[in-house]
């Protein structure tokens, strides 16, 4: 037999949380729910055929090591349930985050009385309580009752789906099996219901007769009025207790958001310009949430994903240390080893913050599992731009590691605030470079003009950090930039659970050695004339040049800019 390495077993650990808790629990209450939906819907059939259901479903699930561990998933769910009505601070602005906590806590307050007469009946009084005995029970006391245990179905039932859904769409095989899991999904509590539906029936129709009340209404099957008291007085007093957890939970998270207010705020930067200012306790994603700031994030803040992911800008020595599942994620899309990359979703800063997304919430997730299989392999028309931080060696030669790291990092903080700005995304950073893609969300004229645009900024920003560090540095920062567009393939590329959503083909290759020629040019940019055709700009202004590409046969027409800030009015012609 093969054992679990420490390490193995060190890394599963580290990627068990309370949100692994709670869906483990809610995987064995939806695997009761789906048993009893289907003896629900033997009643189709026959009552005979619902109670020869029953002992089979009874038999099963009252195994006292199964029975065990329901009682236990089902005591778990729900206290974790209070537990995350006390934690979630911001809800995703789509409702079905909220409409899942809402239908989880409103199932304990529906059920507690079903489950008192069910299983402490038994257990209490030797009562023998069957379908016919619940059934005339219900159908007895009218319309209200009736409808409530349909809605009881309904309730349980949609809270479980929205759980698995959130579980299953991060799975590859999601979107294949996505219609066969829906139909299943419908098709279950409808046959349920009509099940309840057609056994009520029959029971009502045969409990006219005296002999039937005789023999299934009888003190060993429904218990005396005394006996059905003190059940009743259960359930109120669970109630009771439930409400009050309730209470709690609530109260608590009023004096949590007055604690939060005399704690102090934070000033979150998105790299774009935009600032916001936040309690401290907030992570990064539920800021974004509270601000209606767009932040991708494929899981809804669950740490299942990546997509959340940000770079922090600057110092990051006073970041709160990633919590062991932070890093399990984190270690997974092998991003692990730099320090400033985080997940907003588990991030809590305490002091100001600056940082930019990773991935736009446009854009497919950076994680294999939770990537689009659309996104994979697609071709599409995008804008390539490389920019390279100059003599980055000779600075590391005449500084400690810490002031180079510094300085680079504002520098491609720099540069990211720009293209961002502009309507772009930063996609790969590689030493003190960065590839960013235009067009993921725009029309090709569109990205053009966006990547001139974002050339012109990329100027201007490292001149003003240049003037910034003027004291620290003997001469200003230099810099090159590739731009060229055309056809590439966007997806995951990469191995096994370290991938990185990115764009392949000749047109990134391309940008890649124009930035490389504004070395032997002496210009801050090269341009391909294709991207200022496509923009629809005139560029008859700036030099042209045929070079030669390593791997392409004919010459390319370039435009060398010698001031990239010069391209910020052709920008615009296009608009």
């Amino acid at each position: 037999m093969i054992e679990a390495t420490p390490t193995a077993r060190g890394a599963a650990l580290r990627g068990f949380s309370v949100r692994q808790l709670r869906l483990a629990c809610g995987v064995v209450l939806f695997s009761y729910l789906v048993s009893h939906f289907l003896n629900h819907a033997l009643g189709n059939i026959s009552l005979t055929a619902m109670a020869s259901g029953m002992m089979i479903h009874t038999r099963f699930w009252q195994y006292p090591p199964v029975a065990m561990t329901f009682y236990a998933a089902a005591a778990i769910h729900a206290g974790l349930g209070i537990w995350a009505l006390y934690e979630r601070r911001q809800f995703h602005r789509k409702a079905i985050e909220p409409l899942q906590l809402i239908l989880g806590l409103s199932i304990p307050a529906l059920i507690i009385a079903h489950a008192v007469n069910m299983r402490l009946s038994g257990v209490l009084f030797e009562q023998e309580r069957g379908y016919q005995q619940v059934l005339y029970g219900y159908w007895g006391a009218g319309p209200l009752k009736i409808w409530l245990t349909h809605l009881t179905v309904l309730i349980a039932w949609t809270h479980g789906c929205i759980g698995l859904y959130f579980w299953l769409r991060l799975k590859p095989f999601f979107r294949s099996a996505a219609p066969a899991l829906l139909a299943v999904a419908v098709l279950i509590p409808t046959l349920a219901l009509l099940g309840l539906y057609q056994g009520g029936r029959t029971v009502m129709r045969d409990s006219a007769a005296p002999e039937w009340q005789k023999q299934n209404l009888s003190i060993g099957e429904v218990g005396t009025p005394e006996q059905q008291d003190v059940l009743d007085d259960i359930a109120n007093g669970l109630m009771l207790g439930y409400g009050v957890l309730l209470g709690l939970a609530v109260t608590a998270r009023g004096g949590r958001a007055l604690l939060d207010r005399r704690g102090g705020m934070v000033s979150l930067s998105y790299g774009n310009g935009r600032t916001i200012r936040v309690p401290k306790g907030l992570s990064v994603l539920e800021a974004s949430l509270r601000h209606q700031m767009p932040h991708a994030s494929v899981c809804g803040g669950r740490a299942r994903c990546s997509t959340c992911r940000i770079r922090v800008i600057g110092d990051n020595s006073a970041l709160p240390a990633p919590s062991p599942r932070e890093s399990f994620v984190l270690d997974r899309v092998g991003a692990s080893a730099d320090p400033s990359i985080r997940l907003a979703c588990q991030l809590r800063p305490t002091a100001d913050l600056a940082f930019f997304q990773l991935f736009l919430p446009h854009a497919a997730s950076a994680n294999a599992h939770a990537a689009n299989p659309a996104r994979i392999g697609q071709e599409r028309y995008l804008v390539s731009m490389f920019i390279d931080m100059r003599g980055s060696t000779r600075m590391a030669e005449k500084r400690l590691p810490f002031d180079t790291v510094f300085i680079v990092n504002r520098f491609l903080g720099a540069v990211s605030q720009a293209v961002i700005a502009s309507g772009g995304q930063p996609n790969q950073f590689v030493g003190d470079g960065m590839l960013a893609l235009f067009g993921l969300g725009a029309d090709p004229a569109t990205a053009c003009r966006q990547a001139l645009q974002a050339a012109a900024m990329i100027a201007t920003n490292i001149g003003e950090l240049s003037q910034f560090l003027k004291d620290d540095l003997p001469e200003p920062i230099g810099f090159g930039i590739g731009i060229h567009a055309g056809e590439v393939i966007v997806g995951d590329i990469g191995y096994h659970d370290h991938m990185v959503f990115t764009a392949l083909g000749d047109a990134v290759n391309v940008a890649a050695r124009l930035q490389d020629m504004t070395k032997s040019m002496a210009c801050e940019a090269i341009v391909s004339a294709t991207v200022f055709e496509t923009a629809g700009v005139a560029a008859d202004a700036l030099p042209a040049h045929g070079v030669t590409i390593r791997g392409r046969v004919a010459p390319m027409m370039v435009r060398a800019i010698a001031d990239a800030r010069g391209l910020a009015g052709l920008a615009t012609q296009g608009d």
